[in-house]
């Protein structure tokens, strides 16, 4: 009885183990399987992070909204000023390459602070920079404010975008006015998104270098020195090259980047007026 137990207990071993060619089929099924689920593991990882980034345009777009219902006005997208902003905002550049002063976000109550605390909404998770010094910056490849819209108080820039910030009942059309998206750098205007622009776009200042990441038009565009962000501006963020957009009614939408484009024809510049000039 004993041997007879023993030889069974022997027998349904031999039964359950592996064989060589068994261990080969199986590894060769996990190999396979990991190659379909690799492109789609990492689809669903850039679909969630272009789904944070609506998010955080989103919740951009409310908080400036709350600041016009205060103020009556948007914020100055950049201010030149000496002094910086208080302990709670800090300076969010490098002064190295970045202009000292008030930035859009400064503006807005407790949102600089909270959102380095946790690196939220004022950080896009999927910016593509390729360069660490930019990386930390805040100002480069996160957001950027509509500079027709959240102007300047002086600079660089053309007129155009020079002055006292809008009050919502300026804008016409503010289902179709863009304020807040995807950008190179904090503060972006037209000129950034025009085939031909009205004026030379150098490479003095890094802020003459904004984009829209995956905008066609980019590949001939001169970007900052040594600066990384050629892989940002020519395959863009998000999937299909769409950036994430907010527009002055609130709504936000996901769009591909050449909806963007500023393209100038023989009576001006199609898709300028109402998208990125209110009027």
């Amino acid at each position: 009885m004993t041997l007879l137990c023993m030889g069974h207990t022997i027998w349904s071993m031999r039964r359950h183990a592996f064989t060589l060619i068994e261990l080969l089929v199986t590894i060769s099924v996990i190999v396979i399987l990991a190659a379909f689920l690799t492109p789609f593991l990492h689809r669903s990882r850039l679909q969630a992070k272009a789904a944070i980034c609506t998010s955080n345009i989103r919740q951009l777009n409310i908080i400036l909204f709350t600041y016009v219902a205060d103020n009556s006005k948007f914020p100055y997208g950049f201010y030149r000023s000496l002094d910086l902003p208080p302990p709670d905002g800090g300076y969010a550049g490098d002064l190295r390459y970045d202009r000292k002063g008030w930035w859009w976000f400064n503006y807005l109550e407790g949102l600089y602070r909270r959102s380095m605390g946790k690196r939220t909404l004022l950080q896009c998770p999927s910016k593509n920079l390729q360069d660490i010094k930019l990386e930390g910056d805040i100002l480069c490849g996160n957001y950027g404010v509509n500079l027709s819209i959240c102007k300047m108080s002086l600079g660089n820039a053309d007129e155009e975008f020079i002055g006292e910030p809008l009050a919502s009942l300026e804008i016409t059309h503010p289902s179709r006015t863009l304020l807040v998206l995807d950008s190179g750098y904090a503060i972006i205007n037209w000129w950034h998104a025009a085939d031909v622009p009205p004026g030379i776009l150098g490479n003095s200042t890094i802020e003459d270098t904004a984009y829209v990441p995956g905008l066609k038009i980019n590949k001939d565009r001169l970007f900052w020195p040594g600066g990384g962000q050629n892989y940002d501006a020519l395959y863009g963020r998000h999937p299909n090259k769409t950036v994430n957009v907010g527009f002055l009614d609130g709504h936000v939408a996901r769009i591909n980047a050449d909806e963007l484009l500023v393209e100038k024809n023989t009576i001006g510049y199609k898709n300028l007026v109402p998208l990125w000039r209110p009027k």
